[in-house]
């Protein structure tokens, strides 16, 4: 895991656990999605239908690049998603479980 240094005086959230793709890890409340999935290594966020890999483009929620599952949810944007105790979080496959049923043709 890698995080940067705080500067002296400021502190983290309080420690909380989280599954990253079936691993526990560590995050600490106040961190978003995307900056647990940096910290842990991860620079895809997940894959469109094409198998092209896509991630944290504009960290602001503007883009949709860096949507994850987050507790079975797909097409959660992790730039905007405070991680929480017992978050469950997994990089997307392609459009997630909402696939082409839900697009008329």
């Amino acid at each position: 895991m890698s995080r940067l240094p705080l500067p002296k005086g400021v502190s983290r959230g309080q420690e909380v656990a989280v599954l990253l793709n079936g691993n526990e890890t560590r995050a600490y409340l106040g961190e978003t999605v995307a900056t647990v999935m940096l910290a842990e290594g991860y620079s895809s966020t997940r894959v469109t239908n094409d198998g092209n890999p896509r991630g944290i483009f504009c960290g602001m929620g503007v883009c949709f690049d860096c949507l994850v599952v987050v507790d079975a949810l797909p097409n959660t944007r992790a730039c905007m998603t405070y991680v929480s105790e017992g978050m469950n979080i997994n990089q997307q496959d392609g459009l997630g479980r909402f696939q082409r049923e839900s697009i008329s043709e």
